[in-house]
């Protein structure tokens, strides 16, 4: 899947992607920085275009093997 940074949390290890394929109501994806491949967390900043697969957890989907796309 691809999608685009929409926010990185400050002071924190975590941010939201935004699908390029959301439908209206749907919520941005998680990810934390565990789940980036070959980029970090610093390296990246909203507006960026990445590819991530999609895994599920206790609280919803969240994206891991992000990368810069």
């Amino acid at each position: 899947m691809t999608g685009t940074i929409k926010k990185i949390v400050d002071g924190k290890d975590f941010g939201f992607i935004g699908p390029d394929e959301q439908k209206p109501g749907e919520k941005d994806v998680f990810f934390h920085k565990d789940s980036l491949v070959e980029v970090t967390l610093q390296d990246l900043k909203e507006g960026d275009k990445v590819s991530y697969d999609l895994e599920s957890s206790d609280r919803g989907p969240k994206a891991v093997n992000v990368k810069r796309a």
